[in-house]
């Protein structure tokens, strides 16, 4: 029987922290392996053309291709720019700048790799504004420039990539590190575009707790201000919890959207044991952002174009 909807979560195994981008007329889905950290030596990655039916791409990047990493990477952010595909993650979990880690950044020539480090040590390695360098997420505006927003500890920072992606350039005031914390930050940052907004969204609360979600802001610059104007994604007690961490898929040719988010199913207290689901994001007319709703049937069938 063909399933008539994704359902959530959207493939098997422990997964969190979902990228999600269109590459090459397929959807692609780059989450963190979830599992403790000295476990989370690899990443996988997962295909599809109707966001029903994903395949796996086992182990596109290995720690093993990165020298300076050794305790665990996580949340991928991966765009594609001249051909070429980069790829950002954090490593090692650094608590202080006396520690090796943070945030680097990967290369491959196809969307599912193999990835290899592209710089032999970490882009972003220290604390700036308060941040702890980690949750990468890449964002290219309409005018070609790049962007990396990232941050934990409840501080958020932006730094502008120069074109070959694997350096960090400097703002137009002279600033290199640009904080951009909005109120009640606490990680995972994402960024959309949309009728010449920017909606900038990040984590609330504790991962591992049921109380994690998402928030946004909406703003006229891609460096904010990010006045935060409430929650958009949070634990239903009667389907999940721990909702949050997302990337977002809009539809080619639509003004569709779909998020893309980890939950820790009600049957699961382990803080590791979270999924992938997937859920419509809608718009009121005014632009701002309606609350989604959790599911277990997911999204319908959208087949990406040729």
């Amino acid at each position: 029987m063909l399933k008539r909807t994704s359902g959530n979560p959207i493939f098997e195994g422990w997964y969190a922290d979902p990228e999600a981008r269109i590459f090459e007329n397929k959807y692609w889905i780059y989450p963190t392996y979830s599992a403790p950290y000295e476990e989370q030596r690899h990443f996988d990655a997962f295909y599809s053309t109707d966001l029903i039916e994903w395949t796996k791409v086992d182990r596109i990047l290995e720690m093993s291709s990165i020298s300076w990493a050794w305790r665990a990477m996580w949340a991928p952010s991966p765009i594609e720019r001249g051909g070429k595909y980069y790829y950002y993650f954090a490593a090692n979990d650094i608590q202080s700048d006396d520690e090796i880690g943070g945030i680097g950044v990967a290369v491959a020539d196809r969307p599912e790799g193999p990835y290899r480090d592209a710089i032999g040590k970490p882009l972003v390695d220290k604390f700036h504004h308060g941040a702890q360098p980690i949750d990468p997420h890449v964002f290219i505006d309409d005018d070609g420039s790049a962007y990396l927003y990232y941050g934990g500890w409840g501080h958020c920072n932006v730094v502008k990539l120069n074109d070959d992606m694997i350096s960090i350039g400097t703002f137009e005031d002279g600033e290199t590190f640009k904080s951009v914390t909005p109120e009640h930050f606490v990680e995972g940052p994402c960024m959309i575009k949309r009728d010449g907004f920017y909606y900038f969204m990040w984590a609330e609360g504790g991962w591992g707790v049921p109380d994690y979600s998402v928030a946004y802001a909406k703003a006229t610059s891609p460096l904010g201000p990010f006045e935060r104007v409430g929650k958009i994604l949070q634990q239903n007690p009667e389907v999940a919890t721990s909702a949050g961490h997302h990337g977002m898929i809009q539809v080619p040719g639509t003004d569709e959207w779909i998020i893309v988010y980890h939950r820790r199913p009600l049957t699961e207290t382990d803080r590791n044991h979270r999924v992938v689901c997937l859920d419509r994001m809608e718009f009121e007319e005014d632009g701002s952002i309606r609350p989604v709703q959790l599911t277990f049937e997911g999204v319908s069938a959208r087949p990406i174009g040729e």
